[in-house]
């Protein structure tokens, strides 16, 4: 004798930017379509990041001392790529924020600006739960 289904078929589909956990009982289909947050950033933000990072070049070009400003436009661009890459590198954004607290503290609040820019938190937590978690955790950024 085979299965026999009896009583009624449920079917779940879940989709968009969902977080948390579905639960469905005995005998049921369930699909899931789990979508990210990185559609939520508009090219019209995306060019008001890239705008804040050349303005920070420019400021950090017109502070640094001579000797430190190639590594300190080399340590914005290193940012930059952090911040945009397809999984944001939280490692490389703190190294850089501690690399200018070391050497450029009067720069390096220009830098943590960039760090919790509201557009980066929006690509950190396209990242996951997790990465925007460890994000609030090392930069305060909410």
């Amino acid at each position: 004798m085979g299965d026999q289904h009896t009583g009624d078929r449920i079917s779940a589909n879940v989709t968009g930017p969902v977080q948390g956990q579905v639960a469905v009982g005995k005998g049921i289909s369930q699909s899931q379509a789990v979508g990210t947050m990185a559609g939520a950033v508009t090219e019209a933000e995306m060019a008001e990041l890239k705008r804040a990072f050349a303005d920070t070049r420019t400021q950090v070009q017109a502070q640094a001392p001579p000797q430190l400003q190639q590594a300190a436009v080399e340590r914005v661009d290193e940012l930059e790529q952090a911040v945009t890459a397809e999984k944001p590198d939280l490692t490389t954004m703190q190294y850089v924020k501690g690399w200018f607290s070391k050497n450029l503290p009067q720069l390096a609040g220009s830098i943590v600006g960039l760090v919790v820019h509201p557009v980066v938190g929006k690509l950190v937590e396209a990242g996951g739960e997790m990465a925007a978690d460890q994000l609030r955790q090392l930069f305060g950024a909410e």
